[in-house]
């Protein structure tokens, strides 16, 4: 027997991310050396301290039961202590923490818990994929905001229209910036908190690369601006910060509303995550270890990023420096969209980057560049690029 897929799975986008992901294995499957610098998947270990935490956890028969449906409140409280000791905010654990299965999850669901089929909301372009499908599933309609590299791909809040502001019941923004490595600024979330209190819009804060600020400054998160738990949250992942994307462990702060429907929506869902994994996330937040391997990790992806922009320039492939993020946002040489300029990459110099056109209508004319390789190898994909002549002149 074949059993048709639902009309509600019909209406999902192409997964973006695993088309990019065949092409690659077609690739290397034929004997290609593919220098991929189309992924957003750390290369690098978790800290070994993590590691060890989990290990003792795993171990301990208690943790093998069911989690308390909401998770364990030491994790909720180690998260809302992080949150102080960082960014000075103040959480109550009990009605302003929300764990999480991965962000994905949360920003995935969240259409599910908080509006219902026909409502709006705004998406950024270019932005992460996956938002995409959480209309989808969650049968509601977006509008798109540009984000326009002479604004630092900062939405213009001013040139939305009025009606679609109001119309719109939450707004999506991810800063540091996936693909453009944008970071925001305090002067930006202040205007952005009364924009939103103006056309009572809930504010939606993906800092998956909160950690990762280069050049000496921590990225700010919007939850330190005046009156932002009055609307909305900020979703937070262990996958950057601790090189812990396979694990799939993060947590939503802020708004009570907005973390009690995300709370009930799980209850029918899930356990919780295994008591395990959270203790591991209680070590990555508590252990005295944790500010010397983010600065380790931090450092590998700056010097990362100003070996490849260094190699890059020497070609005449020339883009601004992110400040944020393992990503540089590149622009495409005259005469190709985003889409051919990857497959040519591919093709001749087996390299792969991410089209920006993935990321929405206004990523076209860019791809994403993934600093997930050490530096000697993005020279080396940089050189290999340098020899199709692509670009106007070396310097």
């Amino acid at each position: 027997m074949e059993f048709e897929q639902s009309e509600l799975l019909k209406t999902l986008p192409t997964q973006f991310f695993a088309t990019l992901v065949a092409k690659v294995n077609q690739k290397t499957a034929a004997g290609v050396d593919v220098i991929n610098l189309g992924q957003g998947n750390p290369d690098q270990p978790t800290p070994d301290y993590i590691v060890k935490a989990t290990q003792q956890a795993v171990a301990d028969p208690a943790t093998h039961k069911y989690s308390p449906f909401r998770g364990l409140a030491e994790f909720k409280q180690a998260a809302a202590d992080f949150y102080h000791e960082q960014y000075g905010v103040q959480l109550d654990p009990t009605r302003e923490v929300a764990i999480l299965g991965g962000s994905k999850t949360g920003l995935v669901e969240l259409p599910w818990a908080l509006m219902n089929p026909g409502d709006t909301y705004l998406l950024p372009d270019p932005g992460y994929p996956d938002y995409f499908s959480g209309a989808a599933l969650g049968q509601v309609k977006f509008e798109t905001v540009p984000l326009l590299a002479e604004n630092n791909f900062l939405p213009d809040l001013a040139a939305i229209p009025a009606a679609v502001a109001d119309r719109a019941k939450f707004f999506y923004l991810n800063y540091p910036n996936n693909p453009t490595g944008a970071v925001a600024t305090p002067e930006f979330y202040e205007q952005l908190v009364a924009w939103a209190k103006q056309h009572e819009v809930g504010i939606i804060s993906d800092f998956a690369y909160g950690a990762l600020g280069f050049d000496g400054q921590q990225p700010v998160s919007f939850l330190q601006t005046p009156g932002a738990k009055a609307v909305g949250v900020e979703f937070y992942t262990f996958s950057k910060t601790f090189n812990m994307a396979g694990w799939r462990i993060a947590f939503a702060v802020g708004n009570p509303s907005i973390i009690a429907a995300l709370n009930l929506l799980q209850d029918h869902l899930f356990v919780s995550l295994f008591p395990a994994l959270q203790q591991a996330g209680v070590a990555a937040l508590t252990d005295p270890k944790r500010d010397g391997a983010i600065a380790q990790i931090v450092q590998r992806y700056e010097g990362r990023r100003n070996a490849f922009l260094a190699a890059a320039a020497k070609i005449g492939w020339h883009a601004a420096s992110p400040k944020g993020t393992f990503y540089a946002w590149m622009p495409v040489p005259d005469g190709y969209t985003s889409e051919s300029f990857a497959d040519l990459l591919l093709e001749q110099a087996g390299v792969a980057v991410a089209p920006g056109n993935g990321f929405g209508d206004h990523g076209e004319g860019y791809v994403r560049i993934g600093l997930l390789m050490e530096p000697e190898r993005l020279v080396e994909a940089v050189q290999r690029i340098g020899k199709l002549h692509l670009f106007d002149k070396e310097d």
